[in-house]
């Protein structure tokens, strides 16, 4: 599995939908909002098969505006490995 993170922004008419759906889907506690500070965006970490399948957490309507990013963890023996990509 690979860890991916998740940004998704949505329009201030649908805060209550995202929440909603991504309750019934089962992964709203995997996010973290900036609502209430005028940011309509979620953001969580997740583990994913692919970037597709973290992709689908999203609901449908937001997808083509959210954001995946794959996570990784870089030790310093990987310094000089990371420099040559």
């Amino acid at each position: 599995m690979e860890r991916y993170l998740i940004e998704s922004p949505h329009p201030i008419e649908k805060c209550d939908q995202a929440i909603h759906d991504l309750h019934a889907a089962g992964y709203l506690h995997q996010f973290e909002w900036g609502c209430k500070d005028n940011d309509h965006t979620g953001w969580a970490i997740v583990e994913a098969e692919n970037l597709e399948h973290a992709r689908q957490i999203v609901p449908w309507y937001l997808r083509d505006k959210a954001r995946i990013v794959r996570l990784v963890k870089f030790e310093v023996a990987d310094e000089e490995h990371h420099k040559t990509e």
